[in-house]
């Protein structure tokens, strides 16, 4: 018998499984902040899905005491389409990381977001490919060096909210793996939107690509590299809040003015402004401080809701097969 939502604690979402990372991955954070979230949302467990491609984030619902499906690289989200599809009262999650998510991935990821399929998609992002011995991935920086690019990367990174901005994204994230409260706060936030959620986590992989967030993760640091938004209020940072965002309407750009004696110049977040989450979510360091947070969150209808109601439509017509088969050569589709 299923235990009444109330008495749900972090230990009900935690599987048998041994959890098999490297000491010190993100991952680790990620997952205490999942289990330990999961009560809060009072969804019962059994509605609760993972569903992941292939990676080191992707051994995710291994350890999800929850109903879980690893699947094949890159397709994660498809899979998770249908098993919305089929029962819409899941809460489906995707657990996707930076090579899995825009590398093979890529197209699924594009599509799934366009489509606004109602689901979570959380991305690791460590900017290396972890389980196959750090080569780099789609989003390492420009001349990172690693077993396939000794002599650095050639290539240039992509950005994952940019990739979910240019698909139609309804809802645009950004989250660090060691913050629990802020990356609680934002899933929370995801998990209450009707459409598709992206979350992009900003994650250490310790053995490939270790300390490549240190500025916006470390305590001392982070004030200066990392600004938190929230709807509404005024975009500041710094270790006093001394600094703050500020829109040159001429440039249409974004830069960094002291707040003392601009408070009229600060930019105040609007989660509702496409435009600006997209200048937010290209700010990097160092000229810029990371935001994290909220970047952008539309109203838009689900793919899952249009389905419902196409096939509602359809069930609600009488109709008989053997009548269509024996009817001729032509059907009408009507």
């Amino acid at each position: 018998m299923n235990k009444p939502l109330s008495t749900l604690t972090l230990k009900d979402f935690a599987s048998d499984q041994e959890v098999r990372w490297c000491p010190g991955c993100g991952d680790y954070a990620i997952l205490k902040t999942m289990q330990k979230l999961m009560p809060e949302l009072n969804r019962p467990k059994e509605n609760q899905v993972f569903i992941s491609g292939i990676g080191c984030s992707s051994r995710f619902p291994y350890y999800m005491n929850t109903y879980g499906f690893h699947t094949i690289h890159g397709r994660a989200p498809a899979i998770a389409t249908g098993v919305k599809l089929a029962n819409p009262e899941l809460d489906v999650w995707v657990i996707t990381g930076d090579g899995d998510g825009f590398s093979i991935g890529g197209n699924h990821i594009l599509h799934v977001i366009r489509r606004n399929v109602d689901l979570q998609i959380l991305l690791f992002n460590n900017q290396t490919y972890g389980l196959t011995k750090g080569q780099y991935s789609p989003t390492s920086e420009l001349g990172t060096r690693s077993p396939s690019s000794p002599e650095g990367s050639t290539d240039s990174p992509l950005s994952p909210c940019h990739v979910a901005f240019g698909s139609g994204g309804t809802f645009v994230a950004r989250s660090i793996d060691t913050e629990a409260r802020h990356l609680s706060a934002t899933v929370k936030k995801a998990h209450a939107h009707q459409g598709a959620a992206f979350i992009e986590i900003l994650q250490n992989c310790p053995i490939y690509n270790d300390g490549i967030f240190e500025q916006v993760k470390d305590k001392k640091l982070a004030p200066d590299f990392r600004v938190e938004i929230e709807h509404g209020q005024p975009i500041v940072f710094g270790q006093d809040n001394e600094k703050a965002i500020y829109l040159n309407r001429e440039t249409l750009s974004l830069e960094i003015i002291t707040t003392a004696g601009n408070e009229e110049k600060v930019l105040v977040h609007d989660e509702t402004n496409k435009s600006q989450g997209q200048l937010l979510a290209a700010m990097s360091g160092p000229d810029l401080p990371v935001a994290v947070g909220v970047l952008y969150r539309a109203e838009r209808p689900s793919f899952t809701e249009e389905s419902e109601r196409q096939l509602g439509k359809a069930r609600s017509k009488s109709a008989s097969l053997q009548a269509l088969l024996h009817s001729g050569h032509t059907w009408d589709v009507k």
